[in-house]
């Protein structure tokens, strides 16, 4: 049984979260309370599996409580609140303060909204319950000023009612046979869940003549472009939101944009970025399996896929086509992910040619870099 604490200032929403995760089986809502001095005397008594935070509170904030927490007792943490595009700062702060899902809370008809979405909340609940919270501290390097910014990455609910499609349905499968061999060489990132900080991690510490990257971390729109703009702020490379027609070059890192499909395609001896609508792929859009599946259908032996921590599968299929296009491929190990969901999946598959940690992977990308 998951026990659940809702904190949040509305008398409303606390009824409504808490019918909704009530009526789901294996998760009791075990107490609520309207700000975090009250959720914390509460949970002196019993403590939750999960917490289910607001942001705008009386008394103390949800972000400064999500630190406080973490520092102390590391909990996983739902955050449900109103992103707008304000806001939307606000929620990927609340990611590298520790959160490791953040959901928007509707600001109209909230009642009947949040109840459309149950299925997302509860599927939130779940996965949060079962990650490695105390793995989501930010970087040491990552600079603490300025704070309102990390970025609120997309529920990972995978609705079991919407059909899982393939990468088939945006792209292509590869061609057999091996790509010609070139010296641009470039390295593809998929991840998901912990995604943020693992990205915020490995990308600050890579120097301005590493390889090109490009990176589908599972985020909805309006939030990637926060996203790469703060990891630009903090990165000796340029990180920016991807769009169709940059071309990958040394230094430069490419995010995909939320609600969008992001490919990479070749030009010549180049690699251009491509980014497109389309259906859900693995029940995402972005999905790391069409960035694969385009790096091994236009790169072959001239990329490198990584796939890092994240709930479901995505990426699996998509590495192993890198992987047998001839690729360098990597999954990251479970000691350092969050959740163990998508490298385990690659891993079952035989996707992957190396098991590594977290902390080895710039230096792998580097290496890629000097061939």
């Amino acid at each position: 049984m998951i026990k659940v604490l809702v904190v949040d200032d509305s008398a409303v929403i606390r009824q409504v979260v808490t019918d909704i995760l009530g009526a789901a089986p294996g998760i009791k809502v075990i107490a609520t309370a309207s700000d975090p001095l009250y959720a914390r005397a509460r949970m002196d008594k019993e403590w939750p599996d999960v917490i289910v935070l607001d942001v705008e509170m009386p008394r103390m904030d949800g972000i400064s409580f999500l630190r406080q927490l973490m520092g102390e007792r590391p909990t996983p943490v739902v955050i449900l609140s109103t992103l707008t595009t304000k806001g939307s700062a606000t929620a990927i702060e609340a990611l590298r303060a520790g959160a490791v899902q953040v959901l928007a809370k509707p600001s109209l008809a909230v009642k009947q909204q949040l109840q459309d979405e149950s299925a997302s909340l509860v599927q939130a609940v779940r996965a949060a319950a079962g990650a490695r919270v105390g793995l989501l501290k930010p970087p040491a390097s990552a600079s603490q000023a300025g704070a309102a910014i990390a970025p609120g990455p997309q529920s990972e609910a995978l609705l079991n009612s919407r059909p899982k499609l393939s990468a088939d349905a945006v792209i292509a499968p590869p061609a057999l046979g091996a790509m010609i061999q070139t010296t641009e060489r470039i390295v593809l990132i998929g991840t998901s869940t912990g995604g943020t900080q693992a990205l915020e991690l490995i990308l600050t510490q890579l120097s301005r003549t590493c390889p090109p990257i490009a990176i589908v971390q599972h985020m909805p729109e309006a939030f990637t472009a926060s996203f790469a703009r703060r990891l630009n702020e903090l990165c000796q490379i340029e990180v920016r939101e991807a769009a169709s027609g940059d071309r990958l070059r040394s230094g430069l890192a490419l995010i995909a944009p939320g609600g969008k499909h992001l490919m990479i395609k070749r030009s010549g001896a180049q690699y251009l970025a491509d980014v497109v609508d389309g259906p859900l792929v693995s029940r995402h859009r972005p999905s790391v399996d069409v960035l694969f599946r385009s790096g091994a259908k236009f790169a072959g032996r001239n990329a490198v896929g990584i796939i890092l921590t994240g709930m479901g599968d995505d990426g699996a299929r998509g590495l192993k086509e890198m992987h047998d296009a001839g690729a360098r491929t990597y999954a990251q190990d479970e000691d350092s992910c969050v959740v163990f969901g998508m490298p385990k999946e690659a891993i079952k598959l035989g996707a992957a040619d190396e098991v590594v940690s977290l902390a080895r992977v710039p230096q792998l990308i580097e290496q890629v870099g000097r061939g």
